[in-house]
């Protein structure tokens, strides 16, 4: 249903879980700042049972094998280009109301903080 968006580890810990040794996962953080990992994304998939769309997150074991699972929150931040399907976390709920209004109040709209 979507692209695939690919995964970057941008700290040496998460190339070492990956197989590569500590020294040349630091080197290679420090001079590259984020590295992209081959063979692993997230990617949008339909589901006609439920009707809905649902992010997984999926790694290419073998050739023609694949290990596909639902995409954990933290690999969300280690993806570039794909909305989080909850919304920005940074995003106050004060500012994700107000995104939603269809008109200005203005002033007026702070009278309804609690």
């Amino acid at each position: 249903m979507s692209k695939k968006y690919y995964i970057f580890a941008d700290r040496p810990e998460q190339l070492e879980a990956k197989g590569v040794n500590q020294s040349a996962a630091r080197t290679l953080i420090k001079f590259h700042t984020t590295v992209s990992i081959t063979g692993e994304w997230l990617e949008a998939f339909w589901c006609d049972r439920c009707q809905s769309t649902r992010w997984y997150y999926v790694c290419k074991t073998d050739n023609r094998t694949y290990d596909i699972s639902l995409a954990p929150d933290e690999l969300w931040q280690r993806v570039t280009g794909v909305v989080h399907p909850n919304g920005n976390p940074s995003v106050g709920e004060f500012t994700r109301r107000e995104a939603r209004v269809n008109r200005y109040q203005g002033v007026k709209a702070f009278n309804t903080i609690r």
